[in-house]
Parts: C-alpha cells; structure tokens; sequence
C-alpha cells in the first residue's frame, strides 16, 4: 500500500482536519494542581492532578487509592493517568462507586447536531492498559436531558486503543452556553444499585441507576490493581482518527479557562491605596466563569520580615466566551515596611 494511500485511510471524511478532539488534555500532559494524590476514596469527588479530569465518588466504600500522572504510556506518548489501589474494597455495598470524570461545555458540542433529525453518532477512542484483565464501562450522559447510553470496554496487560461509537440521538439539544451538557463517566467499581439491571448500549434512554454499569469490574478487589488511561479523543462521526496531538502550551492555555496556578508577590514598601498593598494579576486565561480563588501555597520567609497571608479580591469576568478578563488582587492592609506577600494562588472555574 503507498503512503499516500496510507495516509488517506487515517483522515476523517469530514470536517476539519485539526480541532476534532473535544477533550481537552487527552494526552494527560498538563497538571497545574499535582502529578500525585493520595489516600482518595469515599467522599473525594473533585479535581487532584492531570488537569481536566475528576474523581467522583460515592456510598460507603472503604477502598482507597492513589491518582497521579505516570510516565508510562504507549508509543507517541509521554503520559498517562495512573489510578493504584492502595485499599481494596471486596464487600460492595448496593449506592458506592467510583469513577473517572470529564465535562464538556455545551457550546462546544454544537457540532452534534442533538436533538435534530441531522444529529450525529460520536466516536470515543482511547489507550488503556492494567495489571490483569477487566471489564469497565465508559458512559456518556447528556446532563441536559438527562439520557444516557453506555459502552463495555475490556482491559489487558498491555497498551490497547479502545474505540467506542455512540449512535446518534435526535432527542433533546444540548445548551448552546457554558455550562455542563455531557459527562463522560468511566465506571470502575460500582454496587448493585447501578449494576443490577441490563447496560443501556445500544441507544440513548432516560437514565436509569441500575442500567448504567452492569458487567464492571471492581478496581477495588486487589491492592493489586493498577489502571492507565491516555489519548482520550471524542469526535464527531462513526470512525476514529488518529489521536490529535498538539503542542502543550496549547494544551495549558485550554486547561487554564477552567483553572490555573498564579504567582503573587507584593511587598509593603511598595504600599498603594492607602496603606493597603497588592497588585491586581490577569488570569493567564479567559475563564469559563469568574473563579474562585484560595492562597495554595505561601513562599518562604525572608530574614527580618513577615510573610502576610493575603485578602484575595476577585474583579472582573464573568470570563465566560465574551471575553471579559478576570483580574485577581492579593492584598493586606497595613504599613509595617518589614511585611510582604509570596506564594501561588489557585483559581477555578471548572465545570
């Protein structure tokens, strides 16, 4: 076969050419908050290391693990997020599981076309390998219209590319805005109450809890277990493409609309307003929303002075897609020269 022909047989039939992957950090490049986290399970639903991914957990499961950004990732990659069982969990109880999470704007899914008669399949591909084999489910939920079609994927020992196509679904649109329409919900240990019944694969339906992950796997079931996830694409049509790889500055700015770690530093000798001082900072990016914004770390003490925890002041926004900026203000008032502020502050906007 000639490598024209070669070439020809990976494009996509339609549509753009770059811009087709609809998740952002795919290739788990990117982690502003930390590369690992541990000790996570019951009750540690939210956001931990490789930046646009979520942990969301729930019921009484005393299983525990450690997320975090891994070197190891097939060929063409340089990183994968690593789930390890540090606690196992054998005795599911009916309402707990546990779950890898992403979420998408609606306005980015316009391409879609759901909820008319044009409306699109939609293929999911990713890499996924473990420490023995399993069988977990990708779900992926309209969080508008609260329907739901599920896919059961397998696992090995080494690095396979799972393809999963979702049929078309002319039934409820998607919010052209920016707020949460799809959830992608990978379902690794889960009880009864979302096991129970018959996996909803075939099309999409009004969810219901017992249809949404039968035939899963426990991730729980041995201190063991160990799961890598990379090159996650979502694109619009039946057929999969080649992972969209893109510079990671690129990557970086996409995942700071939804958070990012800024530097602060001001000092009382250069007091302003008053005796009050601190400097307003411009998020590196538009923000889907006007964040919140909490001190993350404070930098070490200079001799002689004293590091001030600051007031944080956040003006601007809301940063949504009209592109107002969001601008953030570290302060403290007081007129001891002696004092200052240091140290990085998160902010977060995320879905």
């Amino acid at each position: 076969m000639s490598n024209a022909r070669k070439l020809a047989d990976n494009l996509p039939t339609e549509g753009s050419l770059s811009g087709r992957n609809l998740i952002v950090n795919g290739s788990m490049n990117v982690a502003q908050r930390s590369t690992s986290v541990t000790g996570l399970g019951a009750n540690a639903t939210g956001y931990y290391t490789v930046d646009r991914w979520q942990i969301e957990t729930g019921g009484s499961n005393s299983g525990r693990f450690t997320m975090s950004q891994s070197s190891d990732a097939p060929s063409g990659f340089g990183n994968s997020l690593k789930l390890d069982c540090t606690t196992a969990d054998t005795s599911i109880a009916a309402g707990e599981y546990l779950l890898l999470e992403y979420h998408i704007e609606g306005q980015d899914l316009q391409r879609i076309k759901k909820g008319t008669s044009d409306a699109e399949e939609v293929t999911i591909s990713f890499y996924v390998k473990a420490n023995a084999a399993f069988n977990f489910v990708l779900e992926f939920y309209d969080n508008d219209n609260n329907r739901t079609c599920s896919k059961l994927f397998p696992t090995t020992t080494s690095w396979n590319r799972v393809e999963l196509t979702y049929p078309a679904d002319t039934t409820g649109a998607f919010g052209d805005d920016n707020a949460s329409s799809v959830r992608l919900f990978f379902w690794i240990h889960a009880g009864s109450t979302y096991t129970g019944g018959t996996l909803n694969s075939s099309a999409f339906n009004t969810q219901s809890s017992a249809n949404r992950a039968p035939g899963i796997s426990s991730f729980y079931s041995s201190t063991n277990n160990e799961l890598y996830i990379t090159g996650v694409q979502m694109e619009v049509g039946p057929q999969s493409t080649p992972f969209e790889h893109e510079p990671v500055g690129v990557t970086l700015s996409k995942c700071q609309r939804y958070f990012a770690k800024m530097y602060y530093g001001a000092t009382a000798a250069n007091a302003g307003y008053g005796n009050s001082y601190g400097s307003y900072f411009p998020t590196p990016a538009i923000m889907r929303v006007t964040p919140t914004a909490s001190v993350n770390t404070t930098f070490a003490q200079y001799p002689g002075a004293t590091h001030i925890t600051p007031t944080i002041n956040v003006t601007g926004g809301p940063g949504a897609a009209n592109g107002e900026q969001t601008f953030i203000r570290p302060y403290h008032v007081g007129s001891n020269s002696s004092d200052y502020l240091e140290g990085t502050i998160n902010v977060d906007a995320e879905l």
